[in-house]
Order: C-alpha cells, then sequence, then structure tokens
C-alpha cells in the first residue's frame, strides 16, 4: 500500500537562506497531521530536533511517520565531499535511531542546488551547455555512490538521488547521465514529478525507465502558464518558486491519475511525498495541505 506524506518545504522552509521566518516545527507537524498525512521528511537540520528519542516522541505523539531527510552535497566539488558524507552519515544515524525499521526512512540527496549562479539563472531552461562534461558525469557519480555506500554501510540506511532544478542533475539527459553511472543496488532514484516537469521531462515516461531505481517519490505539480513565462522572461529559480511556480495539486500540467497508475503497475510500496514549495511567509500552507490531500483521496491514495 502506498502511504502519503508531506513535507516541511510545504510551510516554507526550505534550503535556501533567507531572512524570513518560518512556522515553528510544532505547528508544521499539528497542521501536517490535522490534514490527514501519514509522515514527513525531516526538514532542514534544525528544524526538527536531531536527538532521537525527542524526535521519535514528536512523531509519536502525532501518529506521523519519519520517512526521509534531505540532503544537499555539492557533488561536482572534490572539496565538498567529505563534509558533505559526515552530514549525510549524521542525518542518516538520526533517521535510523528515530524510526521504527518497518518505515524504512531514506536519504535524499541531491546536488547543493541554487549555489552555482548560471545553473540557478537558467533552471527551467537548461541547454547541454550548461552541464558537465564527461569525466565531470564521472566524477559526480563517482561521489554520490561512494555516500550512498558509506551510508548504507554505516547506518543500513538506503540513499536516493533528488533530481532537482537549479543544480546539475535538472533534465531527463542528466538523470541519465547519473543513473547510467550509478549502481541500481546503491543508488534509488527520488522522482519529483514538479521538478521533473519545470526541467522538461514526462513522469509517466520516467516511471517506466527507472521503475526498479524508484524508492521514494516526491509528488509536487507545475504550473505551465508560469513556467512558460519563466522562461520567456528568464526568471531564475527563487523567482520561479516565488511565484508559484510549484502550484497545488491538480492545478497544473503532472498527469496524477496516471502517475498513480503508473506506481500501481509497478507495484510501488515506498513514500510518496506531497512537497508544494514556497518560500518563508508566503502561501497558504495548511489550507493547501488539507486541499492536497484531499486531491489524492480522491485518485484513491
Amino acid at each position: 500500500m502506498i502511504r502519503v506524506a508531506n513535507a516541511p518545504c510545504s510551510w516554507g522552509v526550505l534550503e535556501f537562506e533567507t531572512t524570513a521566518t518560518t512556522a515553528p516545527a510544532a505547528q508544521v507537524l499539528d497542521e501536517m497531521a490535522a490534514a490527514g498525512y501519514a509522515g514527513t521528511e525531516l526538514g532542514d537540520w534544525g528544524f526538527l530536533p536531531t536527538e532521537s528519542r525527542a524526535l521519535a516522541a514528536e512523531m509519536a505523539r502525532r501518529g506521523l511517520a519519519l520517512v526521509g531527510a534531505f540532503v544537499p552535497v555539492a557533488l561536482s566539488r572534490a572539496d565538498a565531499i567529505d563534509e558533505g558524507l559526515e552530514r549525510a552519515v549524521r542525518t542518516a544515524n538520526l533517521l535510523a535511531d528515530a524510526a521504527p525499521s518497518v518505515d524504512a526512512p531514506v536519504l535524499v540527496l541531491s546536488d547543493d542546488n541554487t549555489t552555482v549562479p548560471n545553473r540557478t539563472a537558467r533552471a527551467g531552461r537548461i541547454r547541454p551547455e550548461d552541464g558537465l562534461s564527461a569525466p565531470e558525469w564521472d566524477a559526480f557519480a563517482r561521489r554520490a555512490e561512494h555516500i550512498a555506500a558509506t551510508v548504507r554501510d554505516r547506518t543500513g540506511v538506503r540513499t536516493v538521488f533528488h533530481h532537482h532544478c537549479a543544480g546539475y542533475v535538472e533534465t531527463p539527459a542528466e538523470i541519465d547521465a547519473l543513473m547510467s553511472r550509478t549502481s541500481a543496488s546503491v543508488l534509488g532514484l527520488c522522482l519529483d514529478t514538479g521538478h521533473l516537469t519545470y526541467g522538461g521531462g514526462e513522469p509517466v515516461g520516467a516511471i517506466a525507465r527507472y521503475a526498479d531505481r524508484i524508492w521514494h517519490v516526491h509528488l509536487k505539480d507545475c504550473e505551465p502558464s508560469l513556467a512558460e513565462r519563466a522562461r520567456t522572461e528568464a526568471w531564475d529559480y527563487h523567482t520561479a518558486v516565488r511565484n508559484g511556480i510549484f502550484c497545488e495539486l491538480g492545478r497544473g500540467a503532472v498527469p496524477f491519475r496516471q502517475v498513480c497508475d503508473a506506481l500501481e503497475a509497478r507495484h510501488y510500496r515506498g513514500w510518496v511525498v506531497v512537497e508544494q514549495d514556497v518560500l518563508p511567509g508566503l502561501g497558504t500552507p495548511a489550507l493547501s495541505a488539507a486541499r492536497n490531500r484531499d486531491y489524492l483521496h480522491g485518485l484513491g491514495l
């Protein structure tokens, strides 16, 4: 049975540097549980408790499962790997200690998105010349696999890679470049329907292509008229998010009925995590979370 979670990013708890304040963690968890979600991701380190017993208690108090944690690492840079590996192992240890094994939380590894100016500026309209060379891809993939293997060996937690706009793994060709260079037994894929759509891909086809690699799913929508405007007016990634590129589920271009059918056809039994990225202080997180959950109920989830 596919279970449905949400994530703190839907309340503006994003990895972007900002001076705006976000809702307190207790409020986010309360509103998430009230909307009918069964689990949550960790969010930025320190948003939720980082001591395993305290974190487990917060989850249990609301009947929520801890399903994963997002860890960005600048995998294109050799000098970033030691520190990134340390954060990944620390985060995976927290997942392993705070979540019962039946929930099987995953480490969601990603590039250090929005830190390369050209990739941030051109998100949603990436050209081949904006990407990595073949030797750079080899190194990127080797580092990602090294982190995933180390996390598995030290903590028992599986790692999935999250393709993401404003990072080096955005377009379908870039996802394939990473997947083709890494072992299916070591590194899975976190399929994100919204990022894939904005990055020029199509989620149903991606499910067919990477079925055995998809161990975690983010359900995110993408508003097509805003995506077109973002490309026409050359918005950077932050501007696109600020203007609502990732809209409520069912209001954008992602064919969620077909996505759910494709996952069911391939007997997917992991978590699906609703994400509606908003910048801190923007949007209507609690109301949107409830509408998104109702929408998925209508699809049988």
